[in-house]
């Protein structure tokens, strides 16, 4: 059995705009085990980016507990905390932004080798630096690695977070919507280098997106965490969770996925939500927060109590948990009339 590498424990995390404060994250607890692939899937604003930067210690957590190999983060001292921010590494989403104008190929990823004494001298650095570029198929090396980054195509300076990511020999890498800024025709190219990685560099892979079609596909061995306005709202494993979905937002947005059969896709059952808006942040319901849009509500049940993630009992399966008090009572979803 696998054990946990990161684990969080009814995490919170709220930011002050002027004098309000907007909670953005809200009691998450999630485990992620070695060598697995974990999805965090959710529309724009739902809080997976701030989970992947608590989980990379970027970000620290209002209240609650992030820990690694069982340990808690905040109690992490000298070479402990050290291999803590060796071992845990994030690939950011944006790959204009998030590499320095100024600084060569060489030198964005010689920095966190010499950073964490990986290598002695310039020569050695630029061996490993030629490793790291021919790993993410970053070749000629010589055409690559003395090039600043708006010398590169976008699909190029992705490939290059990636490398950056690999530099410390990570044990866990967290993939922030990683190829949502490339052209569809190099997606699946990153993909499937991302995919290798777990079984050739014996990493855990944290996949943040807002495609649901797309973590279906990377994580089909995996696991896929549903969130909706700073909860994690389902959790399962791939298979169960794309076949049989449970939450109400789950199964929303599994019947808005295109499917390659045009046949299919023109007779498929496209739920209709009680309302399209979204609520805010700051003035988020009582109860279930998806209540207001949730085509099965249950009057007096969702509008007051907050629901906690629970197995179905009609599943049968212990992996998979969802935050909808109806189906954890046992009742079936009945859709709601007004």
């Amino acid at each position: 059995m696998t054990k946990p590498v990161l684990q969080l424990e009814s995490v919170s995390r709220s930011f002050m705009k002027g004098r309000t404060e907007i909670p953005v994250l809200r009691d998450i607890n999630v485990d992620v085990n070695e060598l697995e692939f974990l999805c965090l899937v959710g529309e724009s604003g739902c809080g997976k980016t701030t989970t992947g930067k608590i989980l990379s210690g970027l970000l620290s957590p209002s209240s609650g507990r992030v820990l690694f190999e069982g340990r808690d983060v905040t109690e992490l001292k000298g070479e402990d905390y050290k291999r803590f921010r060796r071992s845990v590494q994030i690939i950011h989403q944006d790959p204009y932004a998030s590499l320095n104008p100024t600084h060569t190929i060489y030198d964005i990823l010689s920095f966190p080798l010499f950073r964490h004494g990986l290598v002695k001298g310039r020569n050695q650095a630029r061996r490993r630096v030629a490793e790291l570029l021919t790993q993410v198929d970053l070749t000629p090396v010589a055409d690559i690695i003395d090039k600043y980054p708006h010398e590169l195509s976008g699909g190029q300076r992705q490939r290059v977070s990636i490398a950056r990511a690999l530099t410390t020999d990570p044990s866990v890498i967290i993939a922030d919507e990683a190829v949502s800024m490339v052209d569809v025709s190099i997606r699946i190219s990153l993909l499937k280098m991302l995919m290798a990685m777990r079984d050739q560099l014996k990493v855990t892979i944290i996949f943040i997106t807002h495609d649901l079609a797309l973590a279906k596909y990377f994580a089909w061995d995996g696991r896929i965490a549903v969130m909706y306005l700073g909860r994690v709202v389902e959790i399962s494993d791939t298979p169960s969770l794309t076949t049989q979905p449970q939450h109400p937002y789950t199964r929303v947005l599994l019947s808005a996925i295109a499917e390659p059969d045009p046949d299919r896709t023109r007779h498929k059952e496209h739920i209709q939500l009680r309302s399209e808006d979204i609520p805010s942040l700051t003035e988020l319901p009582p109860g279930c927060s998806f209540h207001p849009r949730c085509p099965w509500f249950v009057e007096g049940v969702c509008d007051q109590k907050v629901p906690e993630l629970e197995e179905v009992p009609t599943l049968n399966n212990p992996n998979h948990d969802v935050a909808c008090i109806p189906l954890t009572e046992g009742a079936e979803l009945q859709l709601y009339e007004s």
